[in-house]
């Protein structure tokens, strides 16, 4: 009896199909998995492993830093914005703490006849490079002095730095008639005269006061930073512009070269250099070239006869 039982499952087993071989899905991944792959980022979730390069994370982190630059906003600021040579290039920092630019999302998707500003013509990750090349085409004697000292002010880092007007300005004042170190010495001395409470306030390092706080004061108060009289009273005129609403980040991002200088020069202390200076180096206006200066005339050449 046990014989014939094993023959008859013998002859069952012979009769039985074969089963396909088991497929191996493509969906397990060659590396142990996050139990939770959701609690990831959706970039990093859904990049792509043959491409990782493309991933929309890492191109965030090319083109985007944050500005550390004693100014009161901390955000982001890309480093590949819209831009034009004739057009404020650096973002402008308010009083309120917000931050300007010439082209933002809003003004990009409107209408070009509606902008109040022409649009852009490049970026400021190609600005720099474009000036360069223009330069060389006018003047090749120019380009082994380009390629040996790189100008940082307009590359995209330094077109990314926050630049408070108000501050600026005021430090343009400051510096008028003295020395470097003599000039850094009183807008140290300035600052701390309205340092206090600065502090507490998490804004020691980056501090400088508000224009409606220096407009405030009375001239002899600001001269303990050992200003002269004319250049405080040039500093509290200069805060009582922005106060009043005369001068804004805005209005240095919207305005042409020609109506940058018709405003800021009719502000006393302000002369036509100093202007220049400030929208060059400050407002990151490229199109700016200061004939005034003494080191762009030539120098007569005596003979020895």
């Amino acid at each position: 009896m046990a014989q014939k039982r094993i023959l008859r499952s013998a002859s069952k087993l012979k009769s039985a199909p074969t089963p396909p071989p088991a497929e191996v899905s493509t969906n397990v991944p060659s590396s142990p998995e996050p139990r939770n792959p959701h609690s990831l980022p959706a970039t990093v979730r859904d990049a792509s492993p043959e491409t990782p390069s493309s991933s929309p994370s890492k191109k965030r982190k090319l083109q985007t830093a944050t500005v550390n630059t004693n100014t009161r906003p901390s955000d982001n600021v890309s480093f590949n914005r819209p831009a034009g040579p004739q057009r404020t290039n650096a973002p402008l920092a308010t009083p309120r703490r917000s931050r300007v630019v010439t082209y933002n999302q809003d003004m990009l998707d409107g209408s070009p006849s509606k902008t109040p500003v022409p649009p852009p013509t490049t970026t400021t990750s190609q600005l720099l490079e474009e000036a360069c090349a223009h330069l060389i085409r006018v003047d090749p004697r120019l380009q082994p002095l380009i390629e040996k000292h790189h100008c940082r002010l307009f590359s995209p880092e330094g077109l990314a730095e926050v630049v408070e007007p108000f501050q600026s300005l005021c430090s343009s004042i400051m510096a008028q008639q003295v020395s470097g170190a003599a000039a850094s010495s009183i807008k140290a001395k300035f600052v701390g005269l309205f340092r206090e409470g600065a502090q507490d306030s998490g804004q020691d390092q980056s501090f400088f006061p508000s224009p409606a706080q220096v407009a405030s004061c009375q001239v002899s108060f600001l001269r303990r930073a050992g200003l002269s009289e004319r250049k405080a009273e040039y500093i509290k005129g200069l805060a009582q512009k922005f106060e009043d609403g005369e001068l804004t980040a805005t209005i240095l991002i919207k305005a042409s070269d020609e109506e940058i200088m018709e405003k800021l020069t009719a502000v006393r202390g302000l002369g036509l250099w100093s202007v220049q200076m400030f929208a060059c180096f400050a407002l990151k206006r490229t199109d700016i070239f200061s004939t005034g200066t003494e080191g762009t005339h030539p120098r007569p050449r005596y003979s020895s006869d």
